[in-house]
């Protein structure tokens, strides 16, 4: 019973994952209300899953942002499947 116990927690932390936020850059524009994400995925880290498109411009148009105030980077690394977000905030 302790060794299925052991395996279970050990199962767990393995699949568990954390976030990373990372601020990528700032402007002088007011901080707005407006978030818009692009969200890229990969397989074991390198293999691109569908349309990999993370890039500002993409996120800013998803927001429908015209002025950026902000972009932040957010990883999510998982056992098979990493996605990378970028995160942008404006008006």
């Amino acid at each position: 019973m302790k060794k299925l116990a052991l395996a279970l927690v050990a199962s767990l932390i393995l699949l568990a994952s954390c976030s990373t936020i990372t601020p990528v850059c700032a402007t002088s524009n007011p901080v707005g209300s407006k978030v818009g994400e692009a969200t890229a995925s990969y397989l074991f880290g390198y293999l691109p899953l569908g349309d990999c498109d993370m890039s500002i411009q993409t996120a800013a148009k998803k927001g429908g942002i015209t002025r950026i105030s902000t972009v932040d980077s957010k990883v999510s690394p998982g056992v098979f499947i990493t996605r990378i977000t970028t995160i942008v905030t404006g008006e």
